[in-house]
């Protein structure tokens, strides 16, 4: 399972010009499933992305997880992420999950962390979405489980 993190001060998700995921300071994440992911992957990623320190503390030093900040976060799913990029001009999409893989791994993830995590929101899986974003830092990474 590969995350996408980024840090920001705010972003939104909308379908059909319908706000159905926003947040504020926090984390917005592009989740791709790949065919050998399991719940136990997606619980994985989401204890990283709870706990990953991204966030800067009283000195400037990224020493602070979305936890220790109270942080949105806001999931999106994203196959092309798990694209094969290695040759050619075309990405190949054979190492993405199957659709319905790829709900059910990311349905578990948004349902753990909306147990764990007070402010959690998402894109709709599958949707074209448009994603609105005020990235800071900016500050990117990708976590693989």
């Amino acid at each position: 399972m590969k995350g996408l993190l980024q840090r920001v001060r705010s972003a939104r998700v909308e379908v059909a010009g319908e706000v159905v995921g926003a947040i504020d300071q926090g984390l917005l994440v592009l989740v791709a499933v790949e065919p050998s992911d399991t719940p136990e992957s997606a619980d994985k990623l989401l204890h990283k992305l709870l706990n990953y320190r991204v966030f800067s503390d009283h000195e400037g030093k990224m020493n602070l997880s979305l936890k220790d900040i109270g942080g949105g976060l806001l999931l999106v799913s994203q196959f092309t992420l798990a694209a094969d990029t290695k040759s050619g001009l075309r990405p190949s999409f054979s190492t993405a999950a199957p659709p319905a893989l790829g709900a059910a791994l990311f349905d578990h993830l948004l349902l753990q962390a909306q147990q764990l995590h007070g402010k959690v929101a998402s894109g709709r899986f599958g949707a074209d979405m448009q994603v609105h974003l005020v990235n800071d830092g900016p500050v990117t990474f990708l976590l693989q489980t």
